[in-house]
């Protein structure tokens, strides 16, 4: 038996100390470009990848998503042929498209989505510490080599991520429990706070790209509510995060609206969830045992075109305070500090009538 005495931290409990900003420092100079495969095979224009849930990554946001820089991913909760059907599509509009794969029809689903024209896969799980993800990476190296991309994951600890990286995983998923419509953790007691182990598969990250001399890109998936939680993120490490609840906002992802009160919502629920009849976690047809998702309402937020623009522009500021042009720099030397309840506090408007 281990205990680990440091409480789990979340994004939330950290600020980031400004380094020196010189003349060269302005948003324009800035990129945010990063690899989203092992040894920078293949990168994005900006650090966003939308989450493989089918409330969120459909046709439209896929189109939308990879215009501006990003990546989404197809989510496997449907038949291979619907599946397959949807990445020609948004390949036929000549921009990057990933899927989401399971560990169970793998043999079948890959080869579709690969003669679909699939640019990199990622594998379905809350958990990836697993042989099953072993064995399907397997699957991949055998049958396509280093052609075909796939990542693995979801994973907290370092010793997890060197066992995908070392199956051959192009880029590995951090976190469990952290999404706001995941209950993994208060049913199961799986997970970790997401600064706590983005932390640590950062660190093992770096460890393995030493040692071995193969960088292994880390994907931080969930704990996100707002936008200065991507900054932490990327500062602690992450080379991209994928989000949920912030794509499933918006015009383009494939969820119905709702307008209650006046007020217009999206609907969001989890690939874990009695609404997404998801057959990996309870059987072809079966009756769910218990849930490990919500079903959900998310306040409408128009365009993701607009809203990428904010978001994009706060992380290009917060690089210019300290001093970074690029986010390999950002994550090398930003400083971070743990902050008490009460700073947590004076950091948002307070003793004051906010009109």
């Amino acid at each position: 038996m281990k205990y680990i005495w440091e409480p789990s931290r979340t994004f939330a409990e950290f600020l980031i100390l400004p380094n020196l900003t010189t003349r060269k420092h302005t948003p324009g100079n800035v990129s945010l470009q990063t690899p989203i495969t092992r040894c920078g095979g293949l990168k994005l224009e900006i650090p966003f990848v939308s989450a493989m849930m089918q409330s969120v990554s459909g046709e439209k946001m896929a189109v939308a998503l990879a215009k501006e820089g990003g990546l989404s991913f197809i989510h496997c909760n449907q038949t291979i042929e619907d599946q397959a059907k949807i990445v020609a599509s948004v390949k036929k509009q000549g921009v990057k498209v990933g899927a989401a794969v399971n560990t169970h029809d793998f043999e079948q689903r890959i080869p579709a989505l690969v003669q679909a024209g699939v640019d990199v896969m990622a594998i379905d799980s809350s958990d990836g510490y697993s042989e099953y993800q072993k064995d399907t990476i397997a699957f991949v190296r055998k049958n396509y080599g280093d052609k075909v991309k796939i990542g693995a994951g979801n994973v907290v600890e370092g010793k997890a991520f060197e066992y995908l990286a070392d199956a051959g995983a192009d880029f590995i998923k951090v976190g469990i429990g952290g999404g706001s419509i995941c209950i993994t953790r208060e049913q199961k007691s799986i997970g970790r706070g997401q600064a706590s182990a983005l932390i640590d598969v950062a660190a093992a990250r770096d460890a393995y790209h030493k040692k071995n001399g193969v960088y292994v890109p880390i994907c931080s998936d969930g704990g996100i509510v707002h936008d200065n939680h991507i900054i932490v993120a990327l500062a602690m490490g992450a080379d991209f995060v994928m989000m949920g609840r912030y794509f499933a906002r918006f015009e383009e992802s494939p969820s119905a609206k709702q307008t209650i009160n006046g007020k217009i919502f999206k609907e969001y629920w989890g690939e874990g969830s009695e609404r997404a009849r998801n057959w990996q976690r309870y059987g072809s047809g079966g009756k769910m045992v218990f849930e490990e998702g919500v079903d959900s309402l998310v306040p409408y937020a128009g365009s993701v075109v607009d809203a990428l623009k904010v978001t994009t522009g706060k992380i290009k500021s917060t690089m210019c305070n300290c001093g970074s042009l690029d986010l390999s720099s950002f994550a090398k030397n930003t400083r971070l500090t743990l902050v008490s309840a009460s700073s947590i506090r004076e950091g948002g408007a307070h003793d004051v009538d906010v009109k």
